[in-house]
């Protein structure tokens, strides 16, 4: 656990970063999403990699949004997140994916009272994966539970467009391994939790949700990829191998199941 200084969620103030490139489509509803937050202590950090669409024209269209815009090249999404958390000024820093929107406007009010406790380093949440043409249509159910240290050999990981962190995390164990293009989110995790022994706190309730058709799972050859890059993660913090991998692919079977009295 990190030595941080005490801050009441009145004054602290949480950075909420986007990476974005050519998301026309829908980076809009991220921005309305951060925008509609009854948490007003907030800064929204937009990392636009040279969008050829109109995403920039309709970022500068919202209020507020282009004071914290920067539009150049990067290598990659991880580059593009590292950039705009270095930009970040937040007591707490969190992501917005581009295709993500908060599940209701109270998500920062909850993150904030969480971190009321000062031996709380981060906080997360449960995730909805919706379809890309049907945002109300509910697709895959991510309940991650309570943390626990044994569970990462068992392949558990926070949903990372949930996970906010206290913005020494950051300076003290590091930003993203740009080396990987996929798993990096995992990495930094990992390495958080197991090097930094970092104390995070779970919030029951869906917090994001998440178009499916992500990097990740675009094709074969991503989805081998982001196997070889985990499977890379594992081993470098020392928490599993092979058997560790198998069981965090197959724990996402579970959350395609629907739920008993939850709406499909």
């Amino acid at each position: 656990m990190l030595p941080l200084t005490f801050l009441t969620a009145e004054k602290m103030k949480i950075s909420i970063v986007t990476a974005v490139f050519n998301r026309v489509d829908t980076i809009a509803d991220a921005l309305r999403s951060v925008e509609a937050q009854s948490y007003r202590h907030v800064e929204h950090i937009i990392q636009d990699g040279g969008s050829k669409d109109a995403t920039l024209e309709l970022i500068r269209k919202h209020d507020g949004s282009s004071r914290n815009l920067v539009s150049e090249p990067d290598a990659g999404i991880y580059d593009a997140i590292n950039k705009g958390i270095s930009r970040a000024t937040g007591d707490v820093i969190g992501l917005m994916h581009s295709d993500d929107f908060f599940a209701h406007d109270k998500v920062l009010e909850r993150v904030a009272e969480a971190f009321r406790d000062p031996a709380v380093d981060g906080v997360y949440g449960d995730l909805d994966y919706v379809s890309a043409s049907n945002t109300g249509k509910i697709v895959r159910r991510w309940r991650s539970g309570s943390y626990h240290p044994d569970h990462l050999k068992r392949g558990w990981m926070p949903p990372h467009p949930t996970l906010y962190l206290r913005r020494e995390v950051f300076d003290r164990w590091g930003l993203y391994d740009t080396s990987m293009r996929i798993a990096a989110d995992y990495e930094a995790m990992l390495r958080y939790l197991v090097k930094g022994d970092i104390r995070l706190a779970y919030i029951p309730e869906v917090l994001v949700k998440m178009r499916v058709g992500g990097e990740s799972n675009r094709s074969l050859s991503r989805i081998l990829q982001k196997s070889r890059e985990d499977y890379i993660a594992l081993r470098r913090h020392g928490v599993g191998g092979i058997n560790s991998l198998l069981a965090k692919n197959f724990s996402k079977l579970e959350q395609f199941l629907p739920r008993k009295g939850i709406p499909k």
